[in-house]
């Protein structure tokens, strides 16, 4: 990002409005009363946030100690601290919701806070074992998962039930969660959703807390608040009371967490709840090539909310790749070619997925083609991980007795459509290792050691390409992002119907779109995803806004055509189109003119440099 983070110093002192832009100053200069930053993708929001809170510091608007800023990690606090500190600024409260509430409830109310669950999930696993036998084996995570949507909608056991899909029966969710928060409560712990609503119990209860819990902190700044969820919101709003110096940040388009019961409607409604309230939109983006941001946008006419449409301000690179394959294994041999062929740091590349089943194709893929790979790992999910330690000594036939373990392990050979997102992942897990056992010629022990060396990460896997899902992705960038298997079922979800269901699955492409610098790939095989139609994507691949070949670039096109029938690789990896485009134009006569071209590196100027200048000359 090329946005300056470290302000002008002045007299000894940091100016907070160095280097920013025009619409960043605006919100920053803004130190009193409702702020609402509507912050596109890479367009500096945690830079904008630290500047504002520096000048409301620097202006005498508010003292340090009197101005809270809430996210929603810990790694997220930790840097805005860091930038604070950069900008001179001490003293500001920077934490999550639940940090905040846990220490208001131990100064306030100390005993009210129980033992804190680290997780749920051991509880819920014990509780689940005593569920009916098609559903005992269903992840802890899942059920988790639904308590925690309940639990963030202030949604009770007793209370739940009403038109919701679990990932098991209703009747059966109702049960658990009724039981986890009975044992929950026999065993004087709480966890993390009580937290947050002790802590609104205690502010609705306690007058004198409100009042000097509002005395100590008067102004506050909320980040990512498209993730806010009703608990959240309820006590954001007992701490402000009916004072109005707040400044929200976030994007209606990277809101994709609804299964955790938040949604972008907070961020939306801001102007509505204050009618006089700035309202500052980030569109200047400092993360992706204008070609990037280009197909991105396309999308945007689909997203709704409040409309925002990034400009680029880094220079040219690359068109995204967007195309079909005959088959999987065809995209697949591309995609090797493809990350080979890039002249940057594979930690720098990053392939994105639906879901964390579907990065076993490339676990798999990557290590077939010893490419080192890090962020997924069959073998420490929850399916391979069982068999593993079940089967690892086991003199029987490999395939046979794979096959009976995932059956005794609840694997379903047609499971039904509306699992839950680890269920469903287990369900496909087991069903691979299935596969795999049938194809493999030993017994047991040997499969197990088998799977141990393929689907390991590479040595250096730590330093490798990133394997992630569309939702770990989010707020992170790479230079290269590519998004395969984007095909129908897959992208939207076969589990998403509703169309409510289906926007969220449109943000997560665009949240995936977002994360490039400066190449981005796209491609499937069979049925296209219907939301490649909203990118503008023909059927045969390719977007509808192909500009004509002028002659001499044509000629170019011509021999790149032939380079990579004689090198065995797709066109694409010779030399993009808009390179392409820009040696025509440039028509450079020297190896270092030709240097100059953004796309055309040290690699490619060995390999191509002199047969295009001899072209060219021609």
């Amino acid at each position: 990002m090329t946005v300056a983070r470290r302000g002008r110093r002045y007299g000894g002192r940091v100016d907070p409005l160095d280097g920013l832009n025009e619409e960043q100053r605006r919100a920053a200069e803004a130190v009193r009363g409702p702020v609402c930053i509507l912050a596109g993708a890479g367009s500096g929001k945690t830079t904008t946030i630290t500047r504002r809170v520096a000048q409301q510091v620097r202006t005498g608007a508010f003292p340090a100690n009197t101005i809270m800023a809430v996210t929603f990690t810990d790694k997220a606090a930790g840097e805005l601290r860091e930038r604070l500190a950069a900008l001179a600024v001490t003293g500001v409260r920077a934490s999550t919701f639940h940090a905040a509430a846990l220490r208001q409830l131990r100064h306030f109310a100390p005993g009210r806070v129980g033992r804190i669950l680290p997780s749920k999930a051991l509880m819920l696993r014990q509780i689940a074992n005593r569920l009916p036998a098609p559903y005992r084996f269903r992840p802890a995570g899942d059920l988790a998962t639904e308590v925690e949507w309940a639990k963030n909608r202030r949604i009770t056991a007793e209370e739940y039930g009403e038109g919701r899909e679990p990932p098991i029966p209703v009747d059966l969710m109702q049960r658990v969660y009724t039981e986890y928060e009975r044992r929950k409560q026999a065993e004087g712990a709480i966890d993390f959703e009580d937290l947050l609503e002790l802590a609104i119990r205690l502010f609705e209860d306690d007058a004198d807390a409100r009042a000097t819990f509002r005395a100590q902190y008067r102004a506050f700044t909320v980040d990512e608040y498209q993730d806010v969820n009703l608990l959240q919101q309820t006590l954001l709003d007992l701490w402000l009371g009916d004072r109005d110096d707040l400044c929200v940040v976030g994007d209606d388009y990277q809101s994709i967490y609804a299964f955790t019961g938040a949604g972008p409607e907070h961020l939306l409604g801001v102007p509505e709840r204050f009618p006089h309230a700035l309202v500052a939109r980030l569109e200047e983006n400092y993360r992706s090539t204008p070609q990037v941001l280009g197909l991105a946008n396309r999308l945007v006419p689909e997203l709704g909310g409040a409309e925002k449409t990034l400009r680029a301000t880094r220079a040219d690179g690359p068109e995204p790749v967007v195309r079909p394959f005959a088959s999987p294994e065809d995209e697949d041999a591309a995609l090797v070619a493809a990350i080979r062929a890039l002249e940057c740091p594979l930690e720098e590349v990053a392939i994105l997925a639906r879901t964390n089943a579907r990065l076993t194709d490339f676990e798999e893929l990557l290590h077939d083609a010893r490419i080192p790979f890090q962020g997924a790992s069959l073998l420490e999910r929850d399916a391979a991980r069982r068999l593993c330690r079940r089967l690892e000594r086991s003199p029987a036939p490999a395939g046979d007795t794979v096959r009976a373990a995932a059956l005794e392990d609840g694997w379903l050979e047609r499971p039904p459509d509306k699992l839950g997102d680890r269920e469903q992942v287990r369900q496909q897990d087991l069903g691979r290792l299935v596969t795999l056992a049938a194809e493999f010629e030993g017994d047991a022990s040997a499969f197990v050691a088998h799977l141990r060396e393929r689907f390991a990460p590479g040595s250096d896997g730590a330093h490798g390409v990133n394997l992630l899902t569309f939702h770990r992705a989010k707020g992170l960038e790479f230079e290269a992002v590519f998004l395969p298997r984007l095909q129908a079922k897959e992208l939207p979800s076969k589990q998403a119907r509703s169309d409510t269901e289906v926007a969220e699955e449109r943000r997560l492409l665009y949240v995936g779109l977002t994360r490039a610098k400066r190449v981005l790939w796209l491609s499937w095989s069979g049925k296209p995803s219907p939301l490649l139609r909203e990118l503008g994507v023909r059927s045969g691949g390719g977007t509808t806004v192909d500009e004509p070949w002028p002659p001499e670039a044509q000629r170019l096109r011509e021999w790149r055509a032939e380079r990579a029938k004689t090198d065995n690789v797709p066109a694409y990896v010779v030399f993009h189109d808009s390179v392409l485009r820009a040696i025509a134009a440039a028509r450079p006569a020297t190896i270092g003119e030709l240097a100059q071209i953004s796309g055309v590196g040290p690699a490619k100027l060995e390999r191509y440099g002199d047969e295009l200048l001899a072209l060219l000359a021609a």
